[in-house]
């Protein structure tokens, strides 16, 4: 009996550290690779906008966009009309998921693995992930996680575990919307989700 009761213990211990673990910051990036491989074995095959359409509620459920969206636009942001935000939450949704379907177009043996250890940047936690390539180097992609109405979402991306995205376009972006004009920056979005539709690679 005691020998079932301590087995029935550490079960129940291992069961909440697992679904601690599922519910912690990298576990909306779990569903993030999980997502990405699936559309890298389908490639090319599959229509640009079938990968798409599969990646976006993942994407949607992984980053809180409007937060990214309104920290790369900055102080001009809450003065912009709330139907322009809505318009440029969604051309800024459609280029963030059709930079990564393509850059994650093939699939030769790679593997994307999340790193066992998180690092806190004050309430915020990384999480470290490397994409494995069959040969070669692995690259490092950091994902910044904050919880979000009792969730974890990522408010930023840190490439090979130092570059920010939301730094680098923020520049981009406050240029183009320097006038309080938005129509520029949704110009800017719309024609680089076109090219990416179209093969390049963000």
């Amino acid at each position: 009996m005691r020998r079932r009761a301590l087995l029935a213990l550490i079960g129940a211990i291992v069961a909440r550290g697992v679904a601690a673990q599922e519910g912690g910051p990298a576990a909306p990036i779990a569903a993030l690779n999980d997502a990405l491989l699936r559309i890298m074995r389908t490639g090319r095959v599959s229509p640009f906008a079938e990968r798409a359409r599969t990646l976006t509620p993942v994407i949607e459920r992984t980053f809180d966009l409007n937060q990214i969206l309104a920290t790369s636009i900055g102080p001009r942001w809450p003065s912009i009309p709330a139907a322009q935000q809505a318009r440029l939450l969604d051309v800024f949704t459609r280029y963030i998921v059709a930079s990564y379907v393509a850059n994650f177009d093939s699939y030769d043996g790679q593997r994307l693995e999340i790193l066992p250890q998180t690092r806190a940047i004050g309430a915020e936690q990384v999480v470290s992930t490397e994409i494995l390539p069959k040969n070669g180097d692995p690259r490092r992609i950091d994902y910044v996680m904050r919880q979000v109405n009792g969730g974890w979402r990522a408010t930023d991306v840190l490439l090979d575990g130092t570059i920010s995205r939301v730094a680098v376009q923020r520049s981009d972006f406050r240029s183009l919307i320097a006038a309080g004009d938005p129509a520029p920056l949704i110009a800017s979005l719309e024609a680089k989700t076109t090219k990416l539709e179209a093969g390049e690679k963000s």
